[in-house]
Order: structure tokens, then C-alpha cells, then sequence
């Protein structure tokens, strides 16, 4: 008992934990901010994945209507619904239904 209370007034021991405390919790940079921080920056790193793999199915779609003439008029009927001068077009929109 009497060396744990020799350990608490140690100066160096107290000024150990008033270090400690002050950058663990009223800092800048506390724990609760690296937190943040880090999902922050792991939240970022997987939109950058996403939008990196968005960009290679663009490229890699865009070189295939770039060469392939049905693929470009397929896209042309699919997404902008074009149409032949003697071709009728029936969009069919599904619903779903609400409950």
C-alpha cells in the first residue's frame, strides 16, 4: 500500500498521466477524433475502389462502342430508345408495387 502511494506522488508518474489524459481525451487529436478520422478515411478508400472499377467499365464500354457497330446501336435502342424509320417502340416500365 505504502509504494502505491509513493507511485502517486511521483512527480514524474503524475506528470506521465496528465500527459496521458490530455492527449487521450482534450487534445485536437483525441481518441475519439483518430476515430472519426479513420472510418472517415476508410469510408473514402472504398468510393475510391468503387469509383476506380466504375471507370474501367466505362473505358471498357466506350472502347466497345467505339469498335463494334451493333454494340453501339444496341446502346442507342437500350438507353436513348432510338429507333429504324419503319419500327415502332413500346417502352414497358415495370412498378413495383407499395405496400
Amino acid at each position: 500500500m505504502k509504494r502505491l502511494i509513493d507511485l502517486f506522488r511521483n512527480k514524474y508518474f503524475i506528470a506521465t498521466v496528465a500527459f496521458a489524459l490530455w492527449m487521450l481525451f482534450f487534445d485536437k487529436n483525441d481518441m475519439m477524433s483518430q476515430y472519426e478520422y479513420r472510418s472517415q478515411a476508410n469510408k473514402l478508400q472504398e468510393e475510391k475502389e468503387y469509383f476506380e472499377k466504375e471507370t474501367a467499365q466505362v473505358k471498357k464500354d466506350l472502347n466497345e462502342l467505339n469498335t463494334n457497330l451493333n454494340t453501339a446501336e444496341k446502346f442507342a435502342r437500350e438507353k436513348y430508345f432510338m429507333k429504324k424509320d419503319n419500327e415502332d417502340v413500346f417502352v414497358i416500365i415495370h412498378e413495383e408495387k407499395k405496400d
